[in-house]
């Protein structure tokens, strides 16, 4: 199984907390004003990575976690939900995806719920140029939401989720 992919960034801090393995795939549909990576929106961009060779990668660094965006991962739900079972399976990586999408036309999308409950945090809905703040964490427009997959799948709600550090000090 293949992944339509644009980079690989490994130790990166942008992308959610502490150093991460970010997996940038091709493809987005959404178009949004102002998105920071407007090269990823072509389907047919980048190159086909193997699973396993991008499974490969973010195991062989230890102490990085693991992020996907793009582009779109939910466009190749099928590939990220193989990566992201693997990546449980031989890990305790958390996993986060940013996706255009909101978490409530996901959850009841058959084709990426498999790869909705290998996930730990989805930052979901598309970038909105008039709501960009730069003080946001983790996301570029204040429409966009940090969501608890886990908890959300659980309580049939989205549940927040919230930096341990913001209850430090």
């Amino acid at each position: 199984m293949n992944i339509r992919v644009l980079d690989i960034i490994e130790d990166t801090t942008v992308d959610g907390p502490g150093f991460r393995t970010s997996i940038y795939c091709a493809g987005c549909q959404h178009h949004c004003p102002g998105c920071h990576n407007p090269q990823s929106w072509d389907m047919e961009g980048g190159r086909d990575v193997e699973v396993e060779d991008i499974l490969k990668t973010i195991l062989d660094d230890p102490f990085a976690d693991v992020t996907f965006s793009g582009g779109d991962p939910m466009y190749q739900p099928e590939a990220f939900a193989e990566l992201a079972m693997q990546i449980k399976a031989q890990s305790q990586k958390n996993i986060w995806c940013y996706t255009g999408f909101t978490f409530e036309q996901l959850v009841v999308n058959a084709k990426v719920r498999p790869l909705l409950e290998n996930l730990d945090v989805l930052v979901d809905g598309r970038f909105v140029q008039e709501l960009r703040d730069e003080d946001l964490l983790y996301r570029g427009s204040s429409n966009q939401r940090l969501i608890d997959v886990p908890k959300s799948l659980a309580e049939g709600k989205v549940v927040l989720w919230h930096s341990p550090m913001a209850l430090v000090g």
